[in-house]
């Protein structure tokens, strides 16, 4: 069984930056994309960054510019950048991955769900 870990989630001022990871673990395959969800309260789940094994990346417009996403094949790990963070940035994190398709990257969701990591933007 495939399951996804969320690490990196913090307390962070606005203006800083934090980086989450992502590792799947359970895998003896390749996953074809991993991304990154976010929940706020009384908000739905949104994409927020994904990546597909052969480089393909897709942003949130409220993120573009200021997060990077980036992968490791072999490892099954994403890796989510988050500078010039504001507090609307605030929400769980959630990792996602496909063991086929795109289904991360175009925003509905893949096969594999981590537990979420807290990311929390205050002064």
């Amino acid at each position: 069984q495939v399951q996804p870990v969320e690490s990196g989630g913090d307390l962070v001022q606005p203006g800083g930056s934090l980086r989450l990871s992502c590792a799947a673990s359970g895998s003896g395959f390749r996953l074809s994309a991993m991304g990154w969800y976010r929940q706020a309260p009384g908000k739905q789940r949104e994409l927020v960054a994904a990546i597909t094994s052969g480089g393909a990346r897709n942003y949130a417009d409220s993120v573009k510019g200021r997060f990077t996403i980036s992968n490791d094949n072999v490892e099954n790990t994403v890796y989510l950048q988050m500078n010039s963070l504001k507090p609307e940035d605030t929400a769980v994190y959630y990792c996602n991955a496909d063991r086929f398709g795109a289904n991360t990257l175009l925003g509905r969701g893949g096969d594999y769900w981590g537990q979420g990591t807290q990311v929390t933007v205050s002064s």
